[in-house]
């Protein structure tokens, strides 16, 4: 029998058919709450992209315009390791619920606020100051949000279905970039270029009351992770079971999992981040095509997330994390020259084929880790070290992808620059997985009881708590 952490769980209750019921709800509920979550951060980038340099940056020139208004797309980025700092802080000593609620408030008053911003031709220089602070604060909230409904969904789940069941969390994210491309585009037909620029991309902004509603069942109607219930219990009888100083233990012990596991997401967030923002502002100032077309490109790529996402998170519980993750980070790194060769056409078809193909490879990456950066800690430690490992991606990767992208384009005067940059993060991802151990290892996949990640750290055999959903 192997040594047993008293911090780590060793036993939990059977399911019940409510509680299958009760994981089916929260599923629903974490990828509508993410979805609109994801919604609002990303929509940031397409304003940053098409409509912010004309409304804080008037009096810059178009370059100087797009590199200040994605400037203050990185600032949201800043505030993410920030945000995941004190979530997983507190997430870990007095639950995973109330950090999401908090983080979903956080988001939705500062994108609405965002909406309601007067421009630089109204209130001068401070307006800009007053978007990048809205930014910050959707930033800290966001680094907040991902790591406390990846572990209430992965936590509540079957060990077989982790992934799984983590990938609804991680949907947000194509169908938040989906939902954003959708309504800009839409409110852009409807109203007008002029307008939009003028005060109707304001709307787009005030649909994120629609985050409201989530947040109240979130609140009324979901109970926390089991695992974290668990940890509450070992407390209730004395034992050392929450850690009163998570971060600093995460981070003590635990620093080069965290920053490897920040490498694995270089390349899914590069890309990524190209085809929703710094490819549009690319095609629209450099490429003369319409905004509106592209736009709709983008959007397929999405669906096209949407539908990889899941497929490759049942893959990963099926055949391993790594394998999975390691066939979307090479095949991002193959695509990037192809990618902006189609790009570089001009032409609409191969546009939407260069991004749609980019999506494929991306997912793969990306479905596996709501539950494989859960897995890579034990639960007293795990909102800490989960968060940080995915806040600092954020910051090192993906809120400086677009800025850099217009810079090596303005400086070398081709896309080049931007194609070794990402088979560099194709390269870094690769690097990192190899690094680190698999949580769901053959021996894990064949033992119907054994819980991915146990094998990382010692813990005796567990029941499962919910049926596989």
């Amino acid at each position: 029998m192997a040594v047993t952490d008293p911090a780590i769980p060793t036993s939990r209750p059977t399911t019940s058919a409510h509680g299958a019921a009760a994981h089916r709800k929260l599923l629903t509920a974490g990828l509508i709450g993410s979805s609109i979550e994801w919604y609002d951060f990303f929509l940031y980038g397409t304003a940053a992209a098409l409509v912010f340099p004309h409304v804080f940056f008037p009096h810059s020139s178009p370059l100087m315009g797009t590199l200040l208004s994605f400037s203050t797309f990185w600032a949201g980025f800043i505030a993410r390791p920030i945000g995941g700092l004190v979530a997983g802080h507190y997430g870990d000593k007095v639950g995973r619920k109330p950090v999401v609620v908090a983080a979903l408030i956080g988001m939705a008053v500062s994108t609405f606020v965002i909406g309601c911003l007067p421009g630089a031709g109204t209130i001068g220089e401070i307006a800009a100051v007053l978007l990048v602070s809205c930014r910050f604060v959707q930033g800290f909230a966001c680094g907040g949000q991902w790591g406390g409904l990846a572990l209430l969904m992965t936590e509540s789940a079957g060990p077989k279905r982790r992934a799984f069941s983590g990938s609804f969390m991680q949907l947000g994210v194509p169908a938040g970039a989906l939902l954003g491309s959708l309504v800009f585009t839409s409110t852009s037909l409807i109203f007008g270029s002029e307008a939009l620029i003028a005060w109707a991309w304001r709307v787009p902004f005030w649909f994120t009351a629609a985050l409201v509603p989530v947040v109240l069942y979130i609140q009324l109607k979901v109970e926390d992770s089991p695992e974290f219930k668990q940890l509450e219990a070992e407390v209730a009888s004395e034992r050392p079971a929450v850690a009163q100083a998570p971060l600093v233990e995460a981070l003590r012990g635990h620093w080069k999992t965290i920053v490897l596991a920040c490498g694995v997401m270089a390349s899914t967030n590069c890309i990524f981040y190209i085809s929703i923002s710094g490819i549009l502002s690319y095609g629209t100032v450099a490429l003369h095509m319409n905004r509106n077309e592209m736009m709709v490109a983008s959007m397929l790529s999405c669906l096209v997330g949407i539908a990889t996402t899941p497929l490759a998170a049942l893959a990963s519980d099926r055949f391993g994390r790594r394998p999975i993750i390691l066939i979307g980070g090479l095949g991002i790194g193959l695509w990037a020259p192809a990618y902006f060769a189609l790009v570089n056409t001009g032409n609409l078809v191969l546009f939407g084929v260069a991004l749609c193909v980019a999506s494929v490879f991306q997912s793969m990456v990306y479905a596996p880790l709501a539950a494989y950066f859960g897995e890579l800690f034990a639960p007293h430690i795990r909102f800490s070290g989960a968060s940080m490992s995915y806040q600092l991606a954020a910051i090192t990767i993906s809120g400086g992808t677009p800025f850099l992208m217009t810079w090596l384009i303005a400086s070398f005067g081709n896309t080049n620059g931007v194609v070794a940059m990402v088979v560099v993060t194709s390269v870094i991802t690769i690097a990192c997985t190899l690094a680190l151990k698999e949580t769901n290892p053959r021996a894990v996949r064949d033992d119907p009881h054994a819980v991915p990640g146990t094998n990382l750290y010692p813990q005796e055999p567990t029941k499962v708590l919910v049926a596989d959903a």
